[in-house]
């Protein structure tokens, strides 16, 4: 379509004539809003700039768990904490156990002592109506390449004994 007809065509919807395609022969034109096209380019070139951050998850302890299915449930966490989700630690208090929230606290505690490095505390513990929580958000340091990188000098060390 001749230069013209298609300035006529764009002024007659109240649209812009915008070159998509100099380098082809002939040039390509579409007839768009260009304030729009502007906006949705941005927003395009803006949607790979965002983080994951990970879900929220949740694990739950009773006051008087047991120490194998306190090891399972932090096996569990240590597993989420891995995958870049944040988890909640939640305790629960029943009937009597409530008098007593410094159990859960040093529930808490020793979780989070058991976890290291491998998350780091977003929110203390707290008590919230009959559940004591606490936030725990992934670390800066991976356990798992501070093995592979400590596993490779020893390799080297045995080599150098043989």
């Amino acid at each position: 379509m001749p230069l013209p007809e298609a300035l006529a065509a764009a002024r007659e919807r109240d649209l812009d004539l915008v070159e998509v395609a100099p380098a082809a022969v002939p040039p390509v034109c579409r007839i768009l809003d260009y304030g729009k096209y502007k906006y949705e380019q941005a927003k395009r070139d803006r949607g790979g700039k965002h983080q994951h951050h990970g879900e929220l998850r949740e694990v739950r302890f009773k006051v008087k768990i047991g120490i194998h299915d306190l090891q399972l449930k932090l096996r569990r966490v240590e597993r989420f904490l891995r995958e870049g989700n944040k988890v909640k630690l939640s305790v629960s208090f029943r009937g009597r156990e409530i008098t007593h929230p410094e159990l859960g606290q040093a529930l808490l505690l020793r979780a989070r002592d058991h976890l290291g490095e491998l998350a780091v505390v977003e929110k203390a513990p707290i008590m919230e109506g009959r559940f004591m929580n606490m936030m725990l958000a992934p670390g800066r340091v991976r356990p798992q390449q501070e093995s592979k990188t400590a596993a490779a000098p020893e390799t080297v060390t045995a080599s150098a004994e043989s």
